[in-house]
């Protein structure tokens, strides 16, 4: 009987298939075949919830997410470069001013369908959703809530289309999960400030075209006297940014700048810090709810990735004479993955569903996020086990899944400080760390 060495069998990888037809071992074609090994999830169910409006635009985030992002995923994580191609296949779908109100030039859709569409697109590369998250669930709904008329109508519309990329500067090299630590200041300098001060792990800040920027009023401490400021461009004394390499999520960079006596003119403070105040923390808090619910959504569609390759992968690989799909240990690690995904997606939707104004309940967005943080790294690390040899190639995308995960979940706020938050708001006591 002769065998094909140079055709693997149809759906299959190189090496497997039916004893006696196994084609010989090719490395250049041991390559991970989405067409087989990443289909659609076999339980629908939840989509059935969906109103045809929302099922179109999921249609509409999963066509372009396997017709453009997918192909691409692996030159981003790769090359380390800003996903702009990818990027703008998204634009072009309309879907990047899904959520922006329709007097700006947006569709005016909720946060849910914001969750949904980066969940989809997450599932394919991560990097793009990255990059496509701040228009959907990301800073500018702060400036709708809290900006003057005049910032809205400057800033929004650019939002809707595309072209005024966002992004948020919070954390500093002294100040992390700590958030009241802030060190960088705001100085009044006539009807205005001058801002002063580090910022670092700021997602996307080298093609942001406009920062918000949490700082606090010189000489105060602690929760009182934090405030938030608009700057648009590169105005003088912000300095260049630095790149921090990074494990995942390459295609997005983590930056680092330092500013140095900017000039803030009145129209672009957004919330006005106040020496004796502690509004500004409650609006740095509640600033995260929407992008953490983008969070969850996003670690919901890694795991979901994770979850198709190892069912693809499981059903075409073969091992002591039979698929692998056959043994029930694996049977159960699948079935503990697809649980997992599936209470995710379900947080998530109940939290983007919550709240007011595009601000979700914080309660069920910290279990949301909580869940899907964790989620994500047991499934995506589950999934390299099921691949074996392969899940730990970067031929096959799965140890991308991990990496990418691992950061998805310190981002917005770590597990640990969502337990935190979330047993002190159930317990009604204080949620700081912080002795006295």
């Amino acid at each position: 009987m002769s065998v094909d060495t140079t055709t693997p069998a149809a759906g299959l990888p190189p090496g497997d298939g039916p004893p006696g037809q196994e084609p010989m071992f090719d490395v250049a074609r041991d390559v991970w075949d989405p067409a087989a090994l990443d289909p659609e999830p076999a339980y629908d169910g939840m989509w059935a919830e969906l109103t045809p409006r929302q099922r179109e635009i999921r249609e509409l985030a999963r066509e372009v997410a396997v017709r453009e992002l997918r192909p691409m995923a692996g030159r981003w994580d790769e090359t380390e470069e800003f996903p702009r191609k990818t990027f703008e296949a998204v634009v072009e779908t309309g879907l990047v001013g899904l959520t922006i109100p329709k007097r700006y030039g947006g569709q005016g859709e909720t946060l849910l369908e914001g969750c949904i569409v980066v969940e989809e697109l997450a599932r394919a590369c991560l990097s793009t959703a990255m990059s496509v998250q701040p228009f959907l669930n990301g800073p500018w709904r702060a400036i709708n809530v809290l900006g003057t008329e005049e910032m809205k109508d400057r800033l929004l519309p650019g939002v809707a289309d595309g072209t005024n990329h966002f992004a948020i500067a919070m954390s500093e090299p002294a100040a992390g999960s700590a958030g009241t630590d802030l060190r960088a200041t705001l100085t009044p300098d006539g009807d205005g400030f001058r801002l002063t001060g580090t910022k670092c792990w700021i997602t996307g800040g080298h093609v942001a075209d406009t920062i918000i920027v949490f700082a606090r009023l010189a000489g105060t401490a602690g929760p009182y006297g934090i405030g938030a400021v608009v700057l648009t461009g590169r105005p003088e004394g912000m300095g260049e940014f630095h790149v921090d390499p990074k494990m995942g999520i390459r295609g997005v960079a983590e930056c680092l700048v330092h500013f140095d006596n900017v000039r803030v003119g009145p129209e672009d403070v957004l919330v006005m810090p106040e020496e004796h105040s502690r509004k500004g923390t409650g609006i740095l808090v509640n600033q995260f709810n929407p992008e953490r619910c983008g969070n969850a959504a996003m670690c919901t569609g890694l795991g979901q990735a994770a979850l198709d390759a190892s069912v693809g992968h499981l059903n075409a690989r073969r091992q002591f004479g039979r698929p692998l799909a056959e043994f029930q240990g694996l049977q159960w690690k699948v079935a503990d993955m697809a649980l997992d995904v599936h209470v995710s997606r379900m947080l998530v939707w109940r939290a983007a569903r919550s709240g007011d104004g595009g601000f979700p309940d914080q309660m069920e967005t910290l279990m949301a996020k909580l869940h899907s943080s964790e989620m994500v790294q047991r499934v995506t690390n589950t999934a390299i086990g099921i691949h074996g040899a392969r899940g730990y190639s970067r031929r096959w995308p799965v140890e991308r899944y991990f990496r990418d995960g691992r950061g998805l979940a310190m981002g917005g706020g770590t597990p640990e400080v969502m337990r935190n938050v979330l047993g002190a708001q159930l317990l009604g006591v204080s949620g700081s760390q912080r002795r006295k």
